[in-house]
């Protein structure tokens, strides 16, 4: 029997339910390979129904544009410890490297590159530009309150600030692709990041 729309419960059941299976599946692939990971062993590991993995995802391959969500789950774990007395910049390099060092440790190389590649060739929504994402929220709040502060020039505003250090991750992530990982992304974000804030930091 399916819930009215009106029902508030089966909404958050079905949103834990898809975001099981997104986390059941990037640790199948990272542990043991996209190419080797089936449906199956998704289904298993996130302990969900065939039925409820096609109502959310036609293929496997569709939850490589879901990568956007395991980032945005991150964000949102990284935004209940942070400092908010802290620098706004010096919280944006915080971030930045927290997000950037799990990319290193759970993410692999190779679906990092075919989630970004896949992007250019989408004809549909482009996840990663998504201003909807907790990622893109919480950079508008803490640049906000950075240019209320003094913390952030206002020279700039608030979204086109946001829109730069989106662009600029997303410019070290796919030359890190391209460089087929030879370096650690955090350690060169964490000496190429605080360049672009430069431009942007008071204080």
């Amino acid at each position: 029997m399916t819930a009215g729309k009106g029902d508030g419960m089966p909404k958050k059941t079905g949103k834990n339910t898809k975001a099981r299976i997104v986390q059941a599946a990037w640790k199948l692939f990272y542990d043991q390979g996209y190419e080797d990971t089936t449906v199956e062993d998704i289904l298993a590991e996130s302990h969900t129904s065939r039925g409820s993995f096609y109502h959310y995802f036609e293929s496997k391959d569709a939850l490589l544009s879901s990568l956007s969500m395991v980032f945005d789950e991150k964000y949102e774990e990284l935004s209940q410890i942070t400092d908010s007395d802290q620098h706004a910049c010096d919280l944006l390099l915080y971030l930045n490297r927290e997000l950037f060092s799990m990319i290193e440790n759970q993410v692999s190389l190779e679906l990092l590159a075919r989630l970004l590649s896949s992007q250019l060739i989408i004809h549909g929504e482009r996840h990663l530009l998504d201003r909807n994402r907790t990622y893109f929220r919480l950079l508008h709040q803490i640049i906000k309150k950075g240019q209320e502060r003094g913390e952030i020039s206002d020279a700039f505003s608030t979204t086109e600030i946001v829109s730069a250090y989106a662009m600029f991750e997303r410019a070290l992530m796919y030359d890190w692709c391209l460089n087929n990982g030879s370096y650690s992304l955090s350690k060169y974000a964490s000496t190429m990041m605080p360049l672009l804030l430069s431009g942007y930091r008071i204080g």
